[in-house]
């Protein structure tokens, strides 16, 4: 029986009303929120009477940036929960509030897998090379998060037991991932918070000699390191992905990428990931859509994850 903690949001924290018409209708505990969703531009929406009572909308005037327009009286900052976890929610310039909902199946997958690694560390440490077929994974199981934002994965592997490298570009969302460990009451838990860039970083502990048992990666389609490093998904990922295999080499449990960038679908991802781990670590791929699911029962298309995981 699996006592992985649950991480999914009960409805009264987060729900996705309705979508349709290029748009999402959701509330975040007590917001409901109106925003941009291109994935669904040629889709109807379900239940129109809903949306006048959205206490926000945000309208995009370029591919990073837009306004806000409130309707009704909102906290500047508010806190859900997902289990034991809490983040701490508030209005970005680019319309995000600090929350990807569909990533909580992911942190319940994160969770098991950490607890598997965990359980196992033990035995095989107990082996010799010889018996073991591999690296010892080290207790806590180390996990390396490369665009991690406000820290759901991060949280989602301290609280299973590992101890993560939280990696971001941007300081002040550093910042507010670590206000989400102190709000879930992991302040203490072993996490290094690095603001620096993704690609650089793990470049840097290549050349280090550190090594890793799982990695996380959320990139974008486009963005800017601390020092205005340029990332583009499809020019760096393939490249970024072969150094995750090195630091992972021998030692590899799970390795969860998620993508919302147009174009690429599981089938794609799927590729490229079987390229940069498929042949140095005995392990299978599994990919597939992001969906979060509405109360009539539609699933609303939310990006890709790809993971991969070490056959046991």
């Amino acid at each position: 029986m699996d006592d992985t903690p649950s991480t999914v949001f009960p409805p009264d924290q987060y729900q996705l009303l309705d979508f349709g018409n290029g748009r999402r209708l959701e509330r975040f505990g007590p917001v409901v929120l109106d925003r941009p969703c291109p994935a669904v531009r040629k889709v109807a929406r379900a239940e129109p009477e809903l949306w006048p009572e959205a206490h926000a909308r945000f309208w995009r005037v370029r591919a990073d940036a837009g306004n806000w327009h409130f309707n009704r009286e909102v906290p500047e900052r508010w806190t859900v929960a997902a289990g034991t976890l809490r983040f701490e929610l508030k209005f970005s310039p680019a319309g995000q509030v600090g929350l990807f909902p569909e990533q909580a199946e992911n942190w319940e997958w994160i969770g098991r897998q950490v607890r598997a690694v965990a359980d196992d560390g033990p035995q095989k440490r107990g082996q010799s090379p010889e018996e073991r077929g591999t690296v010892p994974f080290s207790a806590p199981p180390s996990v390396l998060n490369l665009f991690a934002y406000t820290g759901g994965s991060t949280l989602a592997a301290a609280a299973a037991g590992a101890q993560v490298v939280h990696v971001d570009a941007a300081g002040n969302v550093v910042d507010w991932a670590r206000r989400n460990a102190e709000l879930s009451g992991l302040a203490g838990r072993p996490v290094r918070w690095i603001t620096e860039d993704a690609l650089k970083f793990a470049k840097r502990e290549l050349r280090r000699g550190n090594r890793y048992d799982a990695v996380i990666l959320d990139p974008p389609s486009y963005g800017h390191g601390r020092r205005g490093e340029v990332w583009r998904l499809s020019k760096h990922l393939a490249r970024l992905l072969e150094i995750c295999a090195e630091l992972t080499a021998g030692r590899r449990r799970f390795v969860l990428l998620t993508c919302h960038t147009p174009d690429y679908g599981p089938e794609r991802l799927e590729r490229i990931m079987a390229e940069a781990f498929g042949d140095t670590d005995p392990g299978t791929i599994r990919a597939g859509a992001l969906t979060l699911p509405a109360p009539d029962g539609r699933e609303m298309p939310s990006g890709v994850f790809v993971r991969w995981q070490r056959h046991v």
